[in-house]
């Protein structure tokens, strides 16, 4: 019993937080990527599917993929506030995921993009979902954003044209604090966020399989 209210103490309290609504995007290749919401019982398995790059050099894979698990074991282990993680899969395979919290109703944090499938830009559709969700369905004013390599800096800070706030601490440190406001997101909204609603059931019940990518061979780096 006194393990049972020590552990309780440890836990942050955890807010409402409305679903992701899952949506499918046609990639380039005429594929179909759907992203959907994982829940927290899926990290274990997510886990898997993102610990084979934590070893990967190139692009900063090894940092990203590791910081990745861990804040996908923080909100596992209830130790992380508000978190969540979308998932893209092709044919049901995982290709890439995002993750992030809430830190409070006006503002989100954006943690991490990675994409396990490379050349059909899915990390950038997905790093678009993750802004879709925190301002278009969490309804938040604006998300904190750092990047860990100079892809992610040009993708998101010059594309985005992110209002730079070097004043704001982000958890992440790194790279000063820059920020989505709801405006800028208007503004690229219609070139950056793709997909249509709702999934078709068959293809949200592949999806939800989240099959484990065969192959990670495509990386640059990349070992087995």
């Amino acid at each position: 019993m006194f393990v049972d209210k020590m552990e309780q103490s440890l836990r942050p309290a955890e807010s409402v937080m409305p679903p992701y609504p899952a949506k499918y995007i046609t990639m380039a290749s005429g594929e179909k990527m759907v992203v959907h919401q994982a829940s927290r019982e899926d990290i274990p398995h997510l886990l898997e599917a993102v610990k084979p790059l934590m070893t990967v050099e190139k692009d900063f894979y090894d940092i990203v993929a590791s910081r990745l698990c861990s804040e996908l074991l923080g909100w596992y282990r209830y130790r992380v506030k508000d978190e969540y993680c979308l998932v893209g899969t092709i044919n049901g395979s995982i290709v890439g995921m995002v993750n992030g919290r809430m830190i409070d109703e006006k503002a989100g944090m954006s943690y991490h993009t990675i994409a396990i499938r490379q050349g059909l830009r899915i990390g950038a559709q997905l790093f678009a979902a993750k802004m879709e969700y925190h301002l278009d369905f969490l309804g938040q004013e604006e998300v904190w954003i750092v990047a860990e390599s100079p892809n992610g800096f040009r993708r998101w800070m010059i594309e985005y044209e992110l209002e730079p706030r070097p004043e704001q601490w982000h958890e992440l440190g790194g790279v000063p604090t820059y920020v989505l406001t709801k405006a800028l997101w208007q503004k690229h909204k219609a070139a950056k966020c793709g997909g249509r609603r709702p999934v078709p059931e068959t293809m949200l019940e592949t999806a939800q399989q989240m099959i484990l990518p065969a192959a990670y061979g495509q990386i640059p780096g990349y070992q087995r």
